[in-house]
């Protein structure tokens, strides 16, 4: 595959507000009929799936406009030797192999070339997620405009109570950025007023989202350096998606997108390379399985 950079000319354009409306029945196991390999894991009963694989190996047999929405944790590639804080306690920020820098041009590279695979499987009005530190989100802000996405918000994530910075030559780090943008400038993409603003008192929610970092609670089976709370992504799911809509994570990690979308009666498709975090994965959704069948009173 050529990895060759177009560039696009950068457009404003004011987003769209819909309303929810009852999205007719998917099914998406008929989107794995081009795929080489089987799920990892695969509950059909709930229409959810998760691949072990890189996710160059699936995203290119997805069928184009068949995915309503995607939410993105790509790598930071901030491991590079140094230190932070966790728990009190000194600790390294190298995460693994896969958060390892290979130079500007390279991340660049693999970041366009990732969200150019993202943008040809969104349905028309499909939006896209992508959290980010300022160790990356620049290059995928960057590689958007370059593919011709629509930006609709930078949301500043606020951690609350984040770790100290060890160093005390910079300010806490305690924010991340969330970009969310549509496939292209004629989508129409779907956001539901209504509910976040209810959930914010009736009043219009604001882009910057004070949120808590994990708890313990959230990681006892296991714990992704990168994890995102179950909130996050459960206002994200919330705020962009209809019942039955299908969501892809392509660097699905501990399978928190995979949480919040079933906690919703939506459909999940996650993609994760390291086995470590598809086990922990697959025993965090059983027990968001059995968690909504006894609020709903199925044993």
């Amino acid at each position: 595959m050529e990895n060759k950079i177009v560039k696009i000319p950068l457009l404003t354009y004011m987003p769209i507000i819909t309303q929810e409306k009852v999205t007719h029945k998917k099914d998406i196991s008929r989107l794995f009929e081009d795929i080489p390999q089987k799920p990892y894991f695969e509950d059909t009963k709930r229409n959810i799936a998760l691949f072990k694989a890189n996710c160059f190996d699936i995203l290119p047999n997805l069928h184009e406009n068949s995915i309503d929405m995607i939410f993105a944790d790509p790598p930071y590639f901030l491991s590079n030797g140094g230190f932070t804080c966790h728990a009190g306690k000194k600790v390294s920020v190298n995460k693994g192999k896969w958060d390892i820098s290979k130079g500007l041009e390279e991340n660049y590279i693999f970041t366009q070339r990732w969200l150019r695979e993202c943008q040809r499987v969104l349905t028309p009005n499909g939006t896209i997620w992508v959290s980010g530190t300022s160790h990356i989100i620049y290059t995928v802000g960057s590689a958007m405009q370059t593919l011709g996405y629509k930006i609709l918000n930078d949301i500043a994530w606020f951690k609350v109570n984040p770790p100290p910075n060890l160093s005390c030559r910079y300010f806490t780090h305690s924010t991340e950025t969330i970009l969310w943008a549509a496939k292209n400038k004629d989508s129409k993409h779907f956001f539901n007023y209504p509910l976040m603003k209810k959930m914010n008192n009736d009043k219009q929610m604001l882009s910057l989202w004070s949120i808590k970092a994990p708890g313990s609670a959230e990681k006892i089976y296991g714990k992704h350096p990168t994890q995102k709370p179950i909130e996050l992504l459960d206002r994200i799911v919330k705020a962009s998606t209809r019942t039955g809509d299908i969501i892809l994570d392509p660097f699905s990690g501990s399978a928190t997108t995979g949480i919040a979308a079933h906690k919703e009666g939506r459909q999940y498709i996650g993609i994760e390379l390291e086995e470590e975090y598809l086990k922990t994965s697959i025993k965090r959704l059983k027990d968001a399985f059995r968690d909504k069948e006894r609020l709903s009173g199925n044993h």
